[in-house]
């Protein structure tokens, strides 16, 4: 059995910085604090966090857009989740909407958390708005 995350969030950052600091290796290790290497492109690799996340790119609108085969490295071969993350202009930045679905049952809370852990509340401090 499978469930889904959402989550919203505002970071106080311009959409352009907020997907930069997703897609360009360099400031992904920044706010992380771990090592990234990212392929940009659609169909691109990238993997995170000293590579103990790895995802494929499957849908790309810059500064809008993120659209992730996701899975925790250690997973079964072939458990991927489905990874979408929406970035919307809000007065005090930008609005975040994630959307994950196909998550482990298991695995589903220590996700969710690990979003405001590891993504949200970085990315605040990494821009300024903690």
């Amino acid at each position: 059995m499978s469930t889904r995350i959402h989550q919203e969030v505002v970071i106080g950052a311009a959409p352009e910085e907020v997907y930069r600091a997703f897609m360009d290796e360099k400031r992904h290790s920044a706010f992380t604090g771990g090592a990234s290497r990212i392929d940009a492109g659609v169909g691109g690799l990238a993997e995170m966090h000293d590579g103990q996340i790895v995802a494929r790119n499957i849908e790309l609108e810059p500064n809008r857009k993120i659209v992730q085969a996701w899975r925790v490295a250690a997973w079964d071969d072939g458990v991927y989740t489905l990874l979408r993350i929406g970035l919307a202009p809000d007065r005090d930045g930008t609005r975040v909407t994630l959307d994950q679905t196909g998550c482990p049952e298991d695995m589903t809370e220590h996700l969710a958390s690990g979003w405001e852990a590891r993504y949200w509340q970085p990315l605040r401090e990494f821009f300024g708005k903690a």
